[in-house]
């Protein structure tokens, strides 16, 4: 099964686009899982969630509604496994789990997290902490793309997230990796210009897919439905919804070009 969605969902930007006039803030979520099957939660990476916040997402969305909610953000860039953190963070998922919808924890790493020993031992005690949740890994630089690396992931069973983003050195190629029993794509955007050089981080994802970048990716997604029993495919170039408009330009091209 493919499931594509964007990553987020509560922009303002996105009112007159995809949300209607008017909306309230409140109403997003229930407007927004109408039309998707899950969304990434950005929210948990800023500041430590309450299941109270998860509570109320439940209730707004079907039972078949998924989320994949990010890590905090002190856990993956302060590299805090505290009791406390830990028992704060699982304690705020536990709504989500208990409901069987949360599809994984999305762990996204700075480029400041580079492939070395003190890293990959992270990676364990990550996985030790986060035992029997499901898992998905986002490296920023390229040298965690090895061999080896897969073969760590394979064996603590996290999912390598596959990214298309610029083609700047240093960055991870377009690459299709299988490491757990579900797969994960990520689109930031091809926005090369302002990847680095921007004054709001939303500049850096302000980028529209053509239909023949979107082509590019079509047997890609294919190869990895095959080798795991779950993909999510998650569109960031959130602004101005262009990542709306991206994800169902994939979602029919999946469709058109039909096993």
């Amino acid at each position: 099964m493919i499931k594509i969605a964007t990553s987020g969902y509560a922009y303002k930007d996105w009112i007159g686009k995809f949300y209607p006039e008017g909306i309230k803030e409140k109403d997003m979520l229930s407007y927004y899982s109408r039309e998707f099957p899950f969304t990434e939660v950005n929210s948990t990476y800023y500041s430590m969630p309450s299941p109270y916040m998860f509570y109320h997402m439940l209730r707004k969305t079907p039972e078949s509604f998924i989320f994949v909610v990010k890590a905090f953000g002190g856990i993956t860039h302060q590299r805090d496994l505290s009791p406390e953190t830990l028992e704060k963070y699982k304690k705020a998922i536990e709504p989500v789990i208990e409901e069987k919808r949360l599809g994984c924890v999305l762990a996204q790493f700075p480029y400041s997290f580079h492939n070395n020993d003190e890293n990959r031992d992270f990676l364990k005690r990550l996985r030790e902490a986060f035992h029997e949740i499901p898992l998905a890994v986002e490296f920023r630089t390229a040298d965690w793309l090895t061999l080896d690396t897969l073969k760590l992931l394979r064996e603590l069973d996290m999912a390598f997230v596959c990214v298309d983003e610029p083609r700047i050195k240093g960055l991870l190629p377009p690459v299709v990796v299988a490491t757990s029993k579900f797969g994960y794509v990520r689109f930031h955007g091809r926005n090369s210009e302002n990847w680095y050089n921007n004054r709001e981080a939303y500049e850096r994802y302000n980028y529209l897919y053509t239909e023949e970048e979107l082509k590019e990716w079509v047997p890609k997604i294919k190869e990895l439905k095959r080798k795991t029993e779950m993909v999510f495919v998650a569109m960031n170039n959130h602004f101005n919804a262009q990542a709306v408009i991206n994800a169902k330009q994939l979602l029919k091209l999946l469709s058109d070009f039909a096993d």
